[in-house]
């Protein structure tokens, strides 16, 4: 069956034209306004420190792009966070708000340090096997959240906000006691071996590479697949999947885990293509960033990636933006917050309004039938 057909038997109209045209040029016009809003509130804040805004910002652009070693720190800052708005857009598109891709990313993390360091392999072996460790690591902390979701219809909002917290202190746990490095004050776990190292291709992280290829490879799946359909009619209309035969249930544990395997692969990649082994300080962050990532790019899997390289040149430049012109970096924050609150307001007004109209309905066919 194809997908129009499948629409027409669950009661949804054909495309207009006109408004997937209107909808297109919102998902690229909202997105691009947050953007120069955040940086004209941003440049605000600049100039009342006492610079210039424009030289502030050359600055921070030029630290990140202006020589080989800047873009390869903003192509290795943009891996993690390709991987964790993806994580986001697939809950997303199933009517899932995963917030807890911090705490995903994070066990995925140690757990591809454990399997990098704990295992003699060749490496054609164990590289893949430490990667895919750390995705099972991700994607079966965020089942928790899924199954309570499913089966007892708790809010995955509040779940996966509480796993982070258990997430954080797990492990804070392991790295500082039964899985730390020996004789090492430090928290963090033994370096990785040789072989579960992930190679660059010159400037180029290799792991910058994988993300790009997940990135369109999603989009293929959500856009051109069944089961690319089934997260899109759960997300948009529970009931109507129930009806056409789709297990809502089994949708949603299946695209939380999903979600949480591409965090865990962001935070496996961060592990045995950056760092080299697990220290929690070097992937703090990293998956809230990927909530303003999903969102600017409207849950759209290849905006993510323009998204979160966005994201990588303030982080990188961020350092050097302190260094010569005295501004606190904290205004790379104050911008990122900023552009998420500007996207997300039409968001959120829309849900508000699409769940009033849920209950109206609810209340007249209750009368009415």
């Amino acid at each position: 069956m194809s997908a129009d057909a499948a629409q027409t038997d669950l009661g949804i109209s054909g495309p207009d034209p006109r408004r997937e045209l209107r909808t297109r040029a919102q998902a690229v016009i909202v997105p691009l306004v947050s953007v120069l809003i955040a940086f004209a509130i941003g440049g605000i804040l600049i100039w009342l420190q006492g610079v210039n805004p424009l030289v502030a910002y050359k600055v921070l652009f030029t630290a990140a792009l202006g020589n080989e070693q800047g873009l390869t720190r903003v192509m290795e800052k943009s891996t993690p966070l390709i991987l964790t708005g993806l994580a986001v857009v697939v809950g997303l598109r199933a009517g899932l708000f995963n917030i807890g891709a911090q705490g995903q990313l994070l066990v995925a993390a140690i757990g591809a340090a454990w399997a990098g360091y704990a295992f003699q392999l060749p490496a054609i072996i164990h590289l893949p096997f430490a990667l895919v460790f750390g995705m099972l690591c991700g994607a079966a902390w965020a089942s928790i959240a899924g199954v309570l979701r499913a089966y007892r219809s708790v809010s995955e909002v509040i779940t996966t906000i509480m796993l982070n917290a258990i997430a954080i202190a797990l492990v804070d746990y392991l790295a500082s006691e039964p899985l730390k490095e020996a004789d090492q004050p430090l928290t963090r776990t033994p370096a990785i071996q040789s072989t579960a190292a992930l190679p660059d291709l010159g400037i180029i992280p290799m792991g910058f590479v994988i993300a790009l290829a997940v990135a369109i490879l999603l989009g293929w799946f959500l856009s051109r697949t069944t089961g690319g359909f089934r997260f899109n009619t759960v997300g948009l209309n529970p009931n109507a999947a129930r009806y056409a035969g789709i297990s809502v249930r089994g949708t949603i544990v299946l695209a939380m885990a999903v979600s949480g395997a591409l965090a865990g692969l962001g935070g496996a990649i961060e592990t045995v293509g950056i760092t080299g082994r697990f220290e929690p300080a070097f992937n703090a962050g990293l998956g809230f960033d990927g909530i303003t990532i999903a969102l600017l790019a409207r849950a759209n899997p290849i905006a993510t990636i323009p998204a979160a390289i966005l994201v990588g040149i303030l982080r990188t430049g961020a350092a050097s933006l302190q260094f010569e012109t005295g501004i606190q970096p904290e205004v790379v924050d104050v911008i990122l917050a900023l552009t998420l609150l500007m996207v997300a307001a039409p968001i959120v007004g829309r849900l508000l309004f699409r769940n009033r109209a849920l209950k109206a309905t609810r209340v007249t066919s209750g009368w009415g039938s």
